[in-house]
């Protein structure tokens, strides 16, 4: 053990670790030794060459720990307040296609519910052939195509997880969805529809490359798919 001298006193030097576990195992020390906590001063956390107290540090601690607290509150009122908008436009969603009389509604019903309620103007649903209602005219939002298109079989990690998926595409793919939009697709929304996606899939497009992205959740989604996959699988 060395020693060092403090002020003209010569004290052993103990190892830090030691101290720290020392002053953890025995909280009352400062009780006991009450007027260290005004003499003890510390590194102004806001730099500079000023000091604080001790127990101006801990105040700032406890400031900064209930701003963390704050932001986490705000955080959770944030997305509780948007999976209820989310609920709400799923909702309408159910009682648009509730009210078509049939499968051509019900398409035009899925696609201003996607416009105007959830912003996804880029939309394209595409049907397989094998089980697309029958007597339904293609558009710039619907597409039917025999099922073994080598185009859609592209997809098929989505259909075999038959889950949604979210961010990039490849060129081809991009371009299979989107034609001539496919240029300003930056990232994308997939929700295959069906069992493995049997029925084929919905892509929503947006101009932003970070709207769509591989972390967000895809919960509601989900149930959008389902929706149209019951609506159309009816008749």
């Amino acid at each position: 053990m060395t020693t060092r001298p403090v002020r003209g006193v010569e004290i052993a030097e103990i190892d830090e670790s030691a101290v720290a576990s020392y002053l953890s195992a025995t909280p009352e020390f400062f009780d006991r030794h009450a007027q260290l906590l005004a003499k003890i001063r510390l590194p102004d956390s806001r730099g500079g060459p000023s000091t604080v107290s001790l127990l101006e540090r801990q105040a700032e601690v406890l400031r900064e720990r209930n701003r963390q607290l704050e932001r986490k509150v705000k955080d959770f009122v944030d997305v509780a307040r948007e999976n209820d908008a989310l609920g709400s436009r799923v909702l309408g969603m159910a009682r648009r296609l509730i009210s078509a009389r049939d499968n051509a509604a019900r398409i035009a019903a899925i696609e201003s519910a996607l416009r105007e309620d959830f912003g996804a103007g880029q939309s394209v649903l595409v049907l397989t052939t094998a089980r697309a209602p029958q007597g339904l005219a293609e558009s710039r939002f619907l597409r039917i195509v025999p099922i073994e298109t080598p185009e859609l079989r592209s997809f098929e990690t989505l259909f075999s997880a038959g889950k949604p998926r979210c961010g990039q595409l490849r060129d081809s793919q991009r371009e299979f969805l989107f034609g001539a939009d496919a240029p300003e697709v930056g990232s994308v929304a997939l929700v295959p529809l069906g069992v493995k996606g049997s029925l084929g899939l919905l892509a929503c497009g947006s101009h932003d490359t970070h709207r769509f992205n591989p972390t967000m959740s895809t919960d509601f989604l989900a149930h959008v798919g389902e929706l149209i996959a019951a609506a159309l699988a009816g008749d």
